[in-house]
């Protein structure tokens, strides 16, 4: 009787063992996994931007890059009013954006 109820035991806790990994196994491929990836899309979009490009910063400021740095852009928002502006601050390529509405 007594060795019936400690293989029960076991088997519960070995439940318990697979479910714990089963629900880490959902969490990295459906949460942790394409969060990774769309960080490096991300990054890889910033970093593909060159001088001329129309961009939009995650503020909503509009304008064209007119210099590159390592790690920011110098924008022109209108004629003689250039602000710089970090890498991760953009949001969107309006170049693409303003060539596919035409």
């Amino acid at each position: 009787m007594l060795s019936i109820l400690l293989q029960q035991q076991q088997g519960g806790a070995m439940m318990q063992m697979l479910f714990l990994v089963a629900i880490i196994v959902v969490f990295y491929f459906f949460m942790i996994r394409p969060q990774v990836r769309k960080q490096k899309q991300e990054q890889q979009f910033r970093n593909s931007l060159e001088k001329g490009a129309k961009i939009v910063t995650i503020g909503g400021i509009h304008g064209k890059i007119v210099d590159v740095s390592e790690k920011t852009f110098m924008v022109e928002i209108d004629s003689n009013v250039r602000v710089r502006v970090e890498k991760s601050a953009v949001s969107a390529d309006a170049t693409r954006a303003l060539e596919s509405g035409k």
